[in-house]
């Protein structure tokens, strides 16, 4: 069954989604929101887990009045179609991705990474790198990490880890406090976050980002994140702003460092008292600052 926007949420989603059929078949909902003065750019988000296009809904109409925002929902996340029987690997996110950008016939995009997105949006970035404007990095990563949270190594152990994702929303719905910092998610926001997740079938992507994390050498997507690694160097000429929460449970400052490490000439922003959902946990000025990054 479709996951519906019920109407005491269209306040704080206002917006109308779109589909796109993957060439495997699968709806992947998207937004589509704003314009462009040439419709072939746009602002691209991508969202990581257990989020979904819900994670920028106070950038977008920041953006919009100058650019297109093409905000898509990962295959088994947000409004998109949950598979049981999906690939949900990370090059298959990078294909999704790739395929939703080829049909919307865009050539040059603002990217806007978060979580996995990093992954997904460098991997689409090193496969085509013409194709990349400006890059927006929130608390993310795009490169191999032997640091792994204990909360979520929790979430990996053999049968247990599944279970407690997927009976008892182990992952999504802790996110909405572990995530935040300097405020607490409102009821509203928090039932916008943990709505697509409603059921052991609906949270089968969300298990399978946190199964897919490739620790060791001969983990699935291990190659795919090292071939993403190595093509990073190609974008130090691009402009970047990293914007990060220094009380995130899971991209700790490690992570900030090795991307100040890759590019020293980025704009950056730490936030010292934000935690992971950084767009939920700033306040308004630093999403007027990201915007002004991308439509100036």
């Amino acid at each position: 069954m479709d996951t519906v926007i019920p109407e005491h949420l269209k306040k704080e989603y206002p917006y109308t989604p779109k589909s796109f059929l993957t060439p495997w078949g699968v709806k992947m909902s998207y937004l589509d929101e704003g314009t462009s003065p040439k419709p072939n750019q746009a602002v691209l988000f991508i969202h990581g887990n257990p989020t979904w296009s819900f994670f920028y809904r106070k950038l977008i109409p920041r953006v919009f009045n100058s650019y297109r925002c093409i905000v898509p929902d990962h295959i088994g996340m947000g409004l998109s179609d949950k598979p049981l029987d999906y690939s949900y690997t990370l090059k298959t996110r990078i294909d999704d991705i790739e395929a939703l950008v080829n049909a919307l016939g865009l050539t040059r995009v603002h990217l806007v990474v978060h979580d996995w997105g990093g992954a997904i949006g460098m991997g689409l970035a090193v496969r085509n790198p013409t194709l990349i404007d400006k890059i927006v990095i929130l608390n993310t990563a795009a490169f191999p990490s032997k640091i792994l949270s204990k909360r979520i190594a929790f979430c990996r152990l053999p049968y247990l880890g599944p279970w407690f994702i997927r009976a008892l929303n182990g992952f999504a719905w802790p996110a909405t406090w572990m995530a935040m910092h300097t405020r607490k998610l409102t009821v509203i926001e928090k039932e916008g976050y943990l709505l697509p997740y409603d059921s052991w079938n609906n949270r089968v992507a969300v298990n399978a980002f946190v199964q897919d994390i490739p620790m060791q050498s001969n983990d699935s997507s291990r190659k795919t994140l090292e071939g993403i690694e190595v093509g990073l160097n190609q974008f130090k000429n691009n402009p970047m702003f990293i914007v990060w929460g220094g009380k995130d449970f899971c991209f700790n400052d490690y992570y900030y460092g090795q991307w100040r490490k890759r590019f020293p000439e980025a704009k950056a922003l730490y936030l010292p008292d934000v935690g992971h959902y950084v767009l939920d946990d700033c306040d308004s000025a630093v999403l007027e600052s990201i915007a002004q990054f991308i439509v100036n």
